[in-house]
């Protein structure tokens, strides 16, 4: 009871003990002795276990993320390191017209993607170069790529880009190939799964945008006016 007489509710006893945190400095045995339940077996424990338990929980959840961005850390890590090793097979490319081939097959065999496909539109191109990435594309396709902003993740809604893999496409990233900030793409790289679960409109697209960016920078040496400064 309050010195008032009358019974203090719970809240106003948890703001007395705001009010007086060294209470149970001054009542040490009331710390010990308070029973209140346990928060996983239903029965009652003293406080000062009660509190350990809690914190115990705490350090467990810590833990847990602690390890979650270790984890997180290595992945990106690998990724990292497959992205310069596909990086130096650009820059190691002498010739051009075989930088299509170099972007794909690096694409497939260095970061396991199941199906890699890539279209730059014929008008762009200077030469006669010869390859499926010559392939005529729809205006609807090349209006698509120009209106995305960063790269697409998600499952196959029926894009025409499906179109141009050889096997079945469940997931895929689509990411468009621009010079520098230029408003228009020069071209569509297509990377596929059967898996629906490989390409997500959830995960990051961070490295996704470093590819667009590498490929977009090698692949405009194919451009009739040369890269942007």
């Amino acid at each position: 009871m309050s010195q008032t007489g009358k019974h203090m509710d719970a809240n106003e006893v948890a703001q007395f003990l705001k009010d007086n945190p060294d209470f149970f400095e001054r009542h040490a045995e009331l710390f010990v002795s308070m029973k209140v339940p346990h928060p996983h077996e239903g029965k009652a424990v003293s406080l000062a276990e009660r509190q350990v338990l809690t914190l115990r929980e705490r350090v467990r959840s810590m833990e847990l993320r602690v390890a979650e961005l270790v984890r997180a850390a290595s992945e990106n890590e690998h990724i990292s390191d497959r992205l310069l090793l596909w990086s130096r097979s650009l820059l190691k490319e002498r010739d051009p017209l075989a930088l299509p081939e170099v972007v794909t097959r690096g694409l497939a065999e260095i970061f396991s993607v199941p199906q890699v496909a890539l279209r730059i539109w014929t008008d762009t191109v200077e030469g006669k170069a010869e390859g499926a990435w010559r392939s005529e594309v729809s205006a609807d396709a090349r209006a698509f790529a120009n209106g995305l902003m960063s790269p697409y993740c998600g499952p196959n809604s029926g894009f025409e880009a499906a179109n141009w893999l050889e096997g079945e496409a469940r997931s895929l990233a689509l990411i468009p190939l621009r010079v520098g900030i230029a408003p228009e793409a020069f071209g569509l790289l297509v990377l596929a799964s059967p898996d629906a679960e490989r390409f997500t409109p959830t995960m990051g697209t961070a490295f996704l945008t470093r590819i667009g960016e590498l490929a977009s920078a090698s692949l405009s040496r194919l451009l009739a006016e040369g890269p942007a400064a």
